[in-house]
């Protein structure tokens, strides 16, 4: 079931661009939304697992999950949080993809054995919802051929659950699962607070995306 779960959330970005074909600012509040729930899920549940356990200096597997998400940002131009940049010329973004889908692999790790399994899980889907719009909107406007795309989409919509498999059945993965459930919470925070707290155009308080948050974070508190 967590697989299709996974695999369902990207098509459903898909859908949504093809089917309504929402503006940039849609995808915006909906990506704040879902990094106000990421972050919160993050807080509430991820944090309290890992230093509850016996592993030591889980701070430094946090502060390498950020270090890990800036290198990755490097080679995705900020997918993760919404910052695709479209060029006329656009080839098929290589760079792009082995980020992304690495990204997904990893967060998919910790759903596997995790107390917290079904957060863990929402918080994915609802994350990995606006990126796809995003994912999807990037190909209609660039001059990648629709067989590229839609191979590339169908990658990634199988890169989370097949992290969940390795998670399960590969034993070194099982044996750290905490220290890459620390990693992957750095990851998240990078990606969430970026998400949040990047300034608003001419510094300017946008109240629309602050209630989509304050509701990201409501729905994490009653989850």
């Amino acid at each position: 079931m967590t697989y299709i779960v996974l695999i369902i959330s990207v098509l459903v970005g898909v859908v949504i661009v093809f089917g309504f074909k929402p503006s940039n600012k849609t995808a915006q509040l909906l990506l704040a939304f879902s990094g106000a729930y990421l972050l919160s899920i993050t807080i509430l549940h991820l944090f309290p697992e890992v230093y509850s356990s016996e592993i030591s200096n889980v701070g430094l597997y946090i502060l390498l999950g950020l270090l890990l998400q800036l290198v990755l940002d490097f080679f995705s131009k900020g997918a993760e949080h919404g910052h695709i940049h479209v060029r006329q010329s656009m080839v098929f973004p290589w760079a792009l993809f082995l980020s992304l889908s690495i990204h997904a692999f990893m967060e998919g790790i910790p759903l596997a054995h995790n107390h917290h399994h079904e957060y863990l899980l929402w918080a994915i889907v609802i994350h990995k919802v606006p990126i796809s719009i995003i994912l999807a909107t990037f190909f209609v406007n660039s001059k990648v051929s629709k067989s590229k795309a839609i191979l590339f989409l169908i990658l990634f919509s199988v890169m989370s659950p097949f992290g969940s498999l390795a998670g399960e059945n590969v034993k070194f993965l099982a044996t750290y699962k905490t220290e890459i459930t620390a990693i992957i919470i750095g990851v998240f925070l990078h990606i969430s607070t970026i998400i949040l707290f990047e300034t608003s155009k001419d510094h300017k308080f946008n109240l629309v995306k602050f209630i989509a948050i304050l509701i990201g974070m409501s729905v994490a508190l009653l989850a």
